[in-house]
């Protein structure tokens, strides 16, 4: 009985061999294809990332790029403003100028209507404040009162000017987006 008890013994751990050996070799065969799958998806999300970050990245460039370009317009358009503005000052101070050195005279068109009422210019003027140009009656303005006016219509200018530079950022700015 007892070489019976030890061929079912020496059985009995030959069989426990195969199973651990069985479960070991299982075990080791699911690790690696579970592995393979954690492996596998971790490439897709870095994939997908990788994706998503170039996107990005496309998409602040092509952001980038436009507000370079703003950038630009805007640095063109304050240096064609600025040049306005310039420009309408010096042709307001040599108008200025000019006025200051008796070279130009200002001087406003009279009525030449008849007038009926007691309010209405009468065309006849004092000698010297009046002249025809082209037979049409003129009265020259006080030096003092014509750079007022200039000053009055270089500030109007400069509004104008002003004016103009807002409407182009205005539209460029609502273009862009």
């Amino acid at each position: 009985m007892k070489l019976d008890a030890v061929k079912w013994g020496g059985a009995l751990l030959v069989m426990l061999g195969l199973m651990f050996g069985s479960a070991w070799t299982a075990w080791t065969w699911q690790a690696n294809a579970y592995g393979q799958q954690l492996a596998a998806k971790e490439t897709a999300y870095q994939t997908e990332r990788t994706n998503l970050a170039n996107a990005n990245s496309a998409l602040i460039l092509a952001e980038q790029g436009k507000r370079l370009a703003l950038e630009q317009w805007l640095a063109a358009s304050d240096q064609a403003h600025y040049r306005a503005l310039t420009d309408a000052k010096t042709t307001q101070t040599r108008l200025r100028d000019r006025l200051a050195t008796v070279d130009l005279r200002l001087s406003v068109l009279l009525d030449a209507t008849p007038a009926t009422g007691s309010d209405a210019m009468q065309t006849a003027t004092a000698t010297g404040t009046s002249s025809m140009v082209h037979g049409t009656a003129r009265a020259q303005l006080n030096p003092a009162h014509a750079r007022r006016i200039i000053g009055i219509t270089g500030d109007g200018d400069q509004g104008l000017i002003a004016l103009q530079a807002c409407q182009a950022y205005a539209k460029e700015v609502s273009r862009t987006k």
